[in-house]
């Protein structure tokens, strides 16, 4: 890769000079404070070992699944044994450098090969976390109505006569005693029936209320996963915008020990109105330097 030229929201990927995609990272709202962007090349384990203790306000992000995606730096193949060691000691990195107020957000998915995988991973890390909440990110829904049934996201067509279309994952909320207090109504929504604004002491006459633990944000569609979406399992920067806010803490020093293409340090871009530090690593040079080039920001190596 050669350079990144920006094109409005979405960025035009050069290699060797020739365009092979457009790749939409999704920037928008932007406030006009700035966040510090300490981006950096290397593996995670050895990058926590070298932070101070205490140090982060909220942890959002998404590992790899081994269930064998194809990318350029990690083998996602492992045996389950060592997988789940290799999670508890990541997860015990994150745990040292979380303060004793601070959020981790943890996105976990299924396979129908391996339905029990995001229940497995997050019980390896209860020796380290309370689990304070458990939220589901839905990524396609079917409602019916009277007017018939509405279909809204985006899901991937599975080719089986066993398995439903899996159209949702996890996004386990751990935190070190289970008594981290939430801004719910920084992402909260508005009331069906007005009547409870004036009904509920507890509204105290707002028109919001709780988004509750169901969150509907679909991926968009694409149609050549290697130009558009130049990395094999990524989560829409919504997702993490929620996860930023709903922790709710000013002056946050926000991390993702896996960032990939960066769509968690794009949140708290977002988010700089309450973020003033992310941190993030990766082991892929790629990746970073895609994720750089879309924050205008430089990195380092481990």
């Amino acid at each position: 890769m050669e350079l990144l030229q920006k094109k409005g929201l979405a960025i035009q990927i050069l290699f060797n000079g020739a365009a092979v995609g457009i790749y939409e990272c999704v920037l928008t709202n932007t406030p006009l404070a700035t966040v510090d962007f300490d981006i950096i090349h290397g593996d995670c384990i050895r990058g926590l070992s070298g932070m101070d203790p205490k140090s982060v306000d909220v942890v959002v992000t998404s590992p790899p699944y081994n269930i064998g995606k194809e990318y350029r730096s990690y083998d996602d193949k492992k045996e389950h044994p060592e997988y789940v060691a290799w999670c508890q000691e990541w997860g015990a990195q994150v745990a040292r450098v979380l303060k004793p107020d601070g959020s981790f957000f943890l996105n976990l998915g299924n396979s129908s090969a391996n339905p029990f995988f995001a229940f497995e991973v997050a019980s390896a890390m209860k020796r380290m976390f309370i689990l304070q909440n458990t939220i589901h990110w839905i990524k396609s829904i079917s409602i019916d109505k009277e007017t018939g049934t509405e279909s809204c996201g985006h899901f991937k067509p599975i080719n089986s006569t066993r398995f439903l279309n899996d159209c949702h994952e996890y996004v386990f909320h751990f935190t070190p005693e289970g008594t981290t207090p939430l801004d719910r109504l920084a992402i909260g929504v508005p009331y069906a029936d007005k009547t409870n604004i004036k009904r509920w002491a507890h509204t105290e006459g707002r028109d919001k209320r709780c988004r509750g633990n169901t969150w509907f944000i679909p991926y968009k569609t694409i149609h050549q996963r290697a130009k558009q979406r130049p990395h094999p399992a990524t989560f829409p920067t919504e997702l993490a915008v929620k996860c930023i806010r709903l922790h709710g803490k000013k002056n946050a020093t926000v991390l993702d020990p896996f960032l990939g293409i960066g769509h968690s340090a794009f949140a708290a871009k977002e988010c700089a109105d309450i973020v003033s530090t992310f941190i993030g690593f990766d082991i892929d040079e790629e990746y970073i330097r895609v994720a750089c080039s879309v924050l205008g920001c430089e990195w380092k190596s481990l």
